[in-house]
């Protein structure tokens, strides 16, 4: 009976899913015995029909996984069971099944092609994500919007500016994931403790053959187990991905709030509910999710920087949290990828509220720009920056537009023209770079992209 909502079906997509269910992971592991066969008869050590007959039987056509669970519950170990199953599948072949292995040579190996499987699939989601932050880069770069600090309005910036800060971000995840599958993707044949004792004379022939034929890298040297460092790295990679998506997410649900509305979640207003007794919500459950489902992703760093620290050669504390955190990882960020992708490519944006709120400071939020103008004029920065501090908390107190207290004031007045006092107080005037900043960024970005292995994304 599904009990965790990956299960239910409330979190991951079926591709993911499908890399880490059942049947997928027992099915690796049959391969990485079939390819142990393989090399074992290219190296000379049993006959060529032997190896050949291992590898039509390792499938989960012939060897049934309530066949597995039904030695396990008598013999009380898993990858044992599975060996055991395989070896009768294959009749008089099977003497030969996992000759000179132990279990985490077939376990690791297995993870190892699951992970390659699963992390191709993320590096997707990331290319589809850029992609459509690149477009909306592009398309809002010169659309004017309130940039915040601590919350409160601060200066102008575009709404691409955003998009293209956001851009980056995930394409540094996708530099961070690719790099990290190197050391990710590794598998071993190595038999116990790791000095290949049961593999000799052809040990290390052996090893590259199998993972060559598996198409994942080998590890350089380890022990009984794949060293755990490999895994914390991917684990806390993830971790910093989910990270990024909750402050996507955050800054959605913020923008989304009446009191600011300037962009929204798209909502199929024919069929979606936003609450069971509130006919009027809206509510950001999409990016609420992905700020809740970052939390989980986080709590996952603990066991895999804990399972780091191995007694001696090999123990067990690891394999009972990887049951949990390598799949829970990878289908959770993956679904936060998906989802997310969705929100931004449909964002709803109200130009109209982003130019409305902008005025909600009645021009205060344009006093380093007026500020700037003052020393072209000759006044020192200091003194100009003090006496719009003080003009700007009298527009405030007196409830009046910086606009009336500027061209009010003498000194400011007798400095500037009211044709110079309204150009700075135009936001349009002072946002710096950021369309050229944001033109250079989708410039780097299809640069990289196109860098990368070929892929069909969506057209800009």
């Amino acid at each position: 009976m599904p009990i965790l909502p990956i299960d239910t079906g409330r979190y991951g997509t079926p591709e993911m899913k499908r890399v880490f269910e059942r049947e997928s992971r027992v099915q690796r592991m049959l391969d990485v015995e079939a390819a142990l066969a393989w090399a074992h008869a290219k190296v000379g050590n049993i006959p060529l029909k032997a190896a050949e007959e291992i590898a039509a039987k390792a499938s989960t056509e012939h060897v049934k996984i309530t066949r597995i669970d039904e030695i396990e519950r008598e013999i009380k170990h898993d990858t044992a069971s599975l060996v055991r199953a395989l070896a009768e599948a294959c009749g008089p072949s099977g003497a030969y099944v996992h000759l000179g292995a132990t279990s985490y040579d077939i376990v690791d190996t297995a993870t190892a092609l699951q992970l390659k499987e699963a992390l191709e699939i993320l590096e997707r989601r990331l290319d589809d994500l850029e992609s459509i932050l690149m477009r909306q880069a592009h398309r809002y770069k010169s659309t004017v919007m309130m940039g915040r600090t601590h919350g409160q309005h601060a200066l102008p910036i575009t709404l691409g500016f955003k998009f293209a800060v956001w851009m980056r971000e995930i394409s540094r995840h996708i530099e961070r994931l690719r790099e990290c599958r190197k050391r990710v993707v590794v598998g071993k044949m190595s038999g116990a403790v790791g000095v290949q004792a049961g593999l000799e004379p052809h040990a290390q022939e052996i090893q590259e053959l199998v993972m060559r034929r598996l198409g994942v890298n080998a590890a350089d040297i380890s022990t009984q187990i794949v060293q755990r460092d490999r895994r914390a790295e991917l684990i806390c990679t993830l971790a910093i991905i989910a990270s990024t998506l909750e402050n996507f997410a955050t800054e959605i649900r913020e923008l989304q709030r009446p009191e600011i509305g300037e962009f929204f979640e798209p909502f199929d207003v024919e069929k979606r509910v936003g609450s069971s007794t509130m006919p009027h919500k809206r509510d950001p459950e999409t990016s609420e999710t992905t700020c809740g489902l970052a939390r989980i992703v986080r709590c996952l760093v603990t066991p895999a920087l804990e399972n780091v620290t191995t007694w001696h050669e090999r123990d067990m504390t690891q394999s009972s949290a990887e049951r949990f955190i390598t799949p829970m990882s990878c289908i959770l960020v993956d679904h936060m990828l998906a989802s997310m992708s969705r929100v931004l490519a449909d964002i709803v944006v109200d130009e109209e509220r982003l130019a409305d709120n902008i005025g909600l400071t009645r021009g205060r939020a344009m006093s380093e720009a007026v500020m700037i103008a003052l020393t072209k004029r000759g006044i020192s920065r200091q003194k100009a920056h003090e006496h719009l501090r003080k003009l700007a908390v009298k527009s405030t107190l007196e409830k009046k537009y910086f606009r009336q207290v500027l061209l009010e004031d003498e000194e400011v007045s007798a400095t500037l023209t009211q044709e110079e006092i309204d150009d700075a107080l135009d936001p349009r005037n002072y946002t710096g770079t950021a369309t050229t900043q944001v033109d250079n960024m989708v410039a780097l970005t299809k640069r990289e992209r196109s860098s990368r292995r070929p892929r069909t994304s969506p057209k800009m």
